[in-house]
């Protein structure tokens, strides 16, 4: 939007523009929320103007000769909403580039000091959690949301620039992926009054239910995704998925978004590979890309995240089987809270240690036992282990889990019976083994655990912007 004026064109724009040195001598409109007003005795007032898009904000100097200046603009406190019409000139403030002078200040809305939750004090972030409406409006978590803003971007960048198709799987669905059961069921049956089955009146008929059988919500789209990349041979879902785990820690939600690749023509290897390139791909982005945000979290939050991400990003990670990790973790010195044997799921403590202190990088883990792996992993020769795989990261252990799926029609039907499905319910899913056959392979990353890992945020319910999490869905 540009208005031709006496002394040039009127330009709106947004803050992280005009705090750019080029921005200089340009007549514009900033739209923002007051961050703070300091009044000065020589008539005037300087007001810290965000609008969002930077950790920073711009300065304006208000001076007393603007006509509503004892009226309104001594009245706008934080969180005051207003435009400002003004020429922007170079800062003699340390620090800045820039600041704007105000020909006009125009007030839509005035938040009221005496009641407005967020003043310019230290505020917790489990206080935020509770006002999650307002939160975004904080450095903290304006900063948190434009790196998870900037994740998001990378993801379908890396994605599209190597023709993956992105694909669409469904959020309601009758498929248990991972087999736990820990899913939400979806019905529009009375749960005071279900009708029940004529020749069985202790179970529930779902032929009336909206679907004509139980159905969830998803925790995975990664079995759909593998019927579309066994036609398009290389795609990706991302979306979001959940899980009725009645978790109340500081790394789990019922409601998160993840981001599923699947290739076909594809084994543990290549799937290793897209990993390692993928993870490098988003912590250079965000690098590159939010410098700001990344330096107000590193000095506020982690002063080690910019060093970690850029030490991933300069890494080749390192490579190794599981009964390889197992044998490292019981010859090392180190005493773990999980006694370590084959068979055991590695816990966190023992990623940590693979990556922090014997690797001292990432490590990727693969070939681990099918007892503790999903059915749809492809067993490997030895008859003990499966193709799967983990990437460790450190600091917080896993990262990615993936692995090569079972191509076998046999192999798979086997193993859905050994882990208590019934095959015929996955008919669909068999029917790719049956026509046309191909290894193919897969991963997931959670986003909010990437978020997090990313910005170094202790609780990953303040990476995604309203939390559902065990009695709690509020906003």
């Amino acid at each position: 939007m540009q208005t031709e004026t006496k002394t040039g064109e009127l330009e709106k724009m947004k803050v992280k523009h005009a705090l750019l040195p080029e921005a200089i001598g340009k007549r514009v409109i900033l739209q923002g929320w007051v961050r703070s007003r300091r009044d000065s005795k020589g008539g005037f007032s300087f007001i810290d103007l965000s609008d969002g898009t930077s950790i920073k904000g711009v300065q304006v100097i208000a001076e007393k000769t603007l006509p509503n200046y004892e009226e309104e603009i001594l009245k706008c406190g934080i969180g005051s909403s207003v435009e400002i019409v003004g020429n922007i000139v170079a800062s003699p403030a340390k620090g800045q580039a820039t600041e704007v002078k105000a020909e006009s200040l125009k007030v839509f809305g005035y938040a009221d000091p005496a009641t407005y939750p967020l003043q310019k004090k230290e505020t917790s972030f489990e206080y935020l959690r509770s006002i999650a409406h307002l939160r975004p409006r904080t450095m903290t978590f304006g900063a948190v949301f434009r790196v998870r803003n900037e994740i998001c971007r990378s993801i379908h960048n890396f994605y599209q620039e190597r023709g993956f198709i992105y694909v669409h799987t469904p959020v309601i669905t009758a498929s248990d992926c991972e087999g736990a059961g820990q899913m939400f069921k979806v019905t529009t049956l009375d749960l005071l009054n279900p009708p029940k089955q004529a020749e069985n009146a202790a179970e529930i008929d779902f032929e009336q239910d909206f679907f004509g059988r139980p159905t969830n919500l998803t925790v995975s789209g990664q079995l759909e995704g593998e019927c579309f990349a066994t036609a398009l041979h290389s795609i990706y879902t991302f979306g979001p998925t959940f899980r009725a785990e009645n978790s109340n820690t500081t790394r789990h939600l019922a409601e998160f978004w993840m981001v599923e690749p699947e290739m076909a023509f594809c084994d543990i290897e290549g799937d290793m590979d897209i990993a390692e390139d993928f993870l490098k791909r988003i912590f250079s982005d965000v690098l590159k890309n939010c410098p700001d945000d990344m330096a107000f979290l590193n000095e506020k939050i982690d002063n080690t995240l910019i060093s970690t991400l850029q030490g991933i990003v300069d890494s080749k990670f390192e490579r190794v089987s599981y009964t390889e990790a197992v044998e490292i973790l019981e010859k090392c010195d180190e005493t773990f809270e999980f006694p370590v044997k084959w068979g055991i799921d590695l816990q966190t403590e023992h990623e940590r240690y693979l990556t922090e202190k014997k690797f001292k990088k990432p490590v990727i883990v693969y070939n681990y036992p099918r007892e503790i792996k999903a059915f749809y992993m492809k067993l490997n020769a030895d008859g003990k282990t499966v193709c799967a795989m983990d990437v460790l990261v450190p600091k917080i252990g896993e990262i990615i889990g993936g692995s090569q799926r079972e191509d076998n029609l046999e192999t798979l039907e086997s193993r859905m019976k050994e882990c208590g499905l019934h095959p015929e319910e996955y008919w669909w899913y068999l029917d790719l083994r049956r026509f046309g056959t191909v290894p193919h392979a897969g991963f997931g990353l959670g986003l909010e655990r990437c978020v997090q890992f990313v910005t170094g945020m202790g609780n990953i319910r303040d990476v995604i912007p309203f939390p559902r999490t065990p009695k709690s869905a509020d906003f």
